[in-house]
């Protein structure tokens, strides 16, 4: 069993086996010249462990483990400063620091193909109607495309051209 006791000089917290009881020791805090009183003293911390029953008295050498019989010497580690915590706090996500967090990023496509009615083609009035409907603000970015597809009157591939919109809403 240790004996737990403190520096009268810069009360340091001090665990020494009982075997010490009596003898002389350099505090390895303030370097003060410290006998070990006999028994403990001072404040034993709150972490500490409860002692360790004695093993049982087995009735044969053999069904006494040989680790029953070692003494466990634990000792609560003492600290200057707080120790660092364990678990961090999450960092706020991304959508939380950015300005305009409660809107995701969307995108919409507008094709020339489909914006030809009746032989009239109403491609940039489709695309001034819906960025009217989105606002400036919102508006990140507006990307032009070239596709092809199967036109079915003609029954060829035709190269057509539209715009990608990147917005927030």
């Amino acid at each position: 069993m240790d004996i737990i006791f403190n520096c009268p000089n810069c009360d340091q917290e001090l665990a020494v086996d009982q075997a010490g009881a009596g003898s002389q020791i350099e505090c390895p805090n303030c370097s003060e010249n410290l006998t070990i009183p006999a028994s403990s003293t001072g404040k034993v911390t709150t972490g500490s462990l409860p002692p360790v029953p004695p093993p049982p008295v087995a009735t044969s050498p053999i069904a006494t483990p040989a680790a029953a019989k070692v003494e466990l010497h634990l000792k609560v580690p003492v600290r200057d400063k707080p120790s660092a915590p364990l678990i961090d706090k999450p960092r706020p996500p991304l959508e939380v620091v950015q300005k305009g967090a409660g809107k995701k990023l969307r995108s919409h496509t507008i094709r020339h193909a489909s914006c030809v009615e009746s032989g009239h083609d109403k491609f940039d009035e489709k695309v001034s109607e819906f960025l009217q409907q989105v606002g400036e603000g919102s508006i990140i970015s507006i990307h032009t495309i070239n596709y092809e597809h199967f036109d079915v009157g003609i029954q060829k591939i035709v190269t057509d051209y539209g715009l990608i919109i990147i917005f927030r809403g």
